[in-house]
């Protein structure tokens, strides 16, 4: 296992410079940390030693030697020193900013598309196992590497109690035919990117 990784972190070095967001980990800390579940029938759950898990935006958690992934149907928010993770779907997503009522929200995860089109195009590479690489196993050494993962950022807003993905076509579908007037030309501006934070608070706050 650490004989794959060295490997990869003197590839991956090579292939992922200069890529705009990416990740030596395979957590969103460094370090596993204390946290407080929120149990989808009301409960709280207090672990000493806890962490968002790259590979699918879940919660890992460690139970005596081991980690383990925490089942999402099971809980509805995680509450860390720093931020709060809230269950979308079947992602762990921090909140960003509120605007009034609503918010927007963001979940990271591992560009499995990206990393496989690196692996892809590596003979070398192309025939280890990513389960292998991305395994539990794997938090523990990342730190002592150079590799890095490729990161996606999935957005969503909270408008009136529910959550949209920010994308064009899911809030075309939820958006009356004035606020979708009002998103398009929003649109128009070359400035405007459905993955800058600050383009998607000003849409957020203007389709309230």
């Amino acid at each position: 296992m650490k004989q794959i990784v060295c490997m990869l972190a003197l590839l991956g070095s090579l292939v992922f410079q200069g890529h705009a967001q990416t990740t030596p980990a395979v957590t969103v800390y460094k370090e596993f940390r204390p946290a407080t579940i929120h149990l989808a029938d009301g409960r709280l759950l207090k672990v000493s030693l806890a962490n968002i898990f790259l590979k699918n935006s879940s919660l890992l958690y460690k139970s005596g030697v081991d980690t383990k992934e925490a089942n999402l149907k099971t809980l509805t928010q995680v509450d860390f020193e720093d931020r709060s993770y809230y269950k979308i779907d079947s992602l762990l997503a921090y909140q960003v900013d509120t605007i009034g009522n609503d918010a927007l929200y963001c979940a990271q995860k591992i560009d499995f598309v990206a990393w496989r089109q690196m692996v892809a195009n590596n003979s070398v590479l192309s025939s280890l196992d990513l389960g292998d690489m991305i395994g539990y196993s794997y938090a523990e050494l990342a730190d002592e590497q150079d590799l890095h993962f490729p990161i996606i950022r999935l957005y969503f807003f909270r408008l009136n109690g529910k959550f949209v993905l920010a994308h064009e076509r899911n809030l075309k579908r939820v958006l009356n035919k004035e606020k979708r007037r009002l998103m398009e030309s929003m649109m128009i501006d070359k400035s405007f990117s459905w993955t800058d934070e600050q383009s998607l608070l000003k849409l957020l706050k203007t389709i309230q």
